[in-house]
């Protein structure tokens, strides 16, 4: 199996759950549902085109590596000719995640990656509102599924995070995938996050099963010397 990395990072990101026209929450992770929808766009597919639904075979794992803190804005929005609502819709902000999509087909890898790179539409991190902050940064791993290279691959947090985490050596970051990628563990949960169809006259989505875990990573901003410090005081 070829894997792909994309670290997901952006002031604002939104992965809209099961939720009612006056109150827009968000899933606390990009949702596969999501990442399959940025792949989908820059691979020029519309929202109504059937070979979507081929992309909810890609093997999926996401983790995260920078714990946002969640925003709420409101919106008035003119539904129909007349009416308008007030609703309310939550955001992540500053939070930095690491997705991976594997598969077995290294040559629908390669072109999600030249893709991503050169999309077709706009990419969004879940809603409109929120675009990357800047060119996403993408890597390719082979003959290795998306969790090993989850488990494998250094901390992503940005340095200023880091940083405040000067004193501890470790980040737990928590990572969630695709069941049959962690055979293992000892939590599963049932999301709505298969793609049915993202026509906006019949958005639908199935249900798909998924497994988390924690690991330790490395804080390279670790000191030592001030740690022990704090020890002796």
């Amino acid at each position: 199996m070829k894997t792909l990395t994309i670290k997901l990072t952006a002031p604002l990101q939104a992965y809209g759950n099961e939720a009612s026209f006056e109150r827009r929450t968000s899933w606390p992770v990009p949702s596969k549902s999501a990442v399959v929808g940025m792949i989908a766009a820059a691979l020029g597919m519309r929202r109504e085109d059937e070979r979507i639904k081929s992309l909810n075979d890609l093997a999926y794992a996401v983790r995260v590596d920078q714990i946002g803190k969640t925003m709420t804005e409101f919106q008035t929005v003119e539904w129909k000719p007349g009416t308008r609502k007030l609703t309310y819709r939550d955001h992540y902000q500053d939070a930095v995640y690491v997705a991976a999509v594997g598969s077995e087909d290294e040559e629908l890898i390669g072109k999600i990656e030249y893709a991503l790179k050169h999309p077709r539409f706009q990419l969004y991190l879940g809603r409109r509102a929120c675009p990357p902050a800047g060119v996403l940064r993408i890597e390719s791993f082979a003959d290795t599924d998306p969790v090993k290279v989850l488990e494998n691959m250094p901390w992503q947090a940005e340095k200023w995070y880091q940083n405040k985490q000067k004193r501890k050596a470790e980040f737990t970051a928590e990572i969630i995938a695709d069941a049959n990628l962690l055979p293992d563990a000892a939590f599963t949960q049932t999301v709505k996050d298969r793609v049915e169809s993202f026509d906006p006259q019949g958005r639908c989505f199935g249900f798909r099963l998924t497994a988390k875990e924690r690991i330790n990573l490395k804080n390279p901003c670790y000191e030592q010397k001030s740690q022990d410090i704090m020890d002796y005081l």
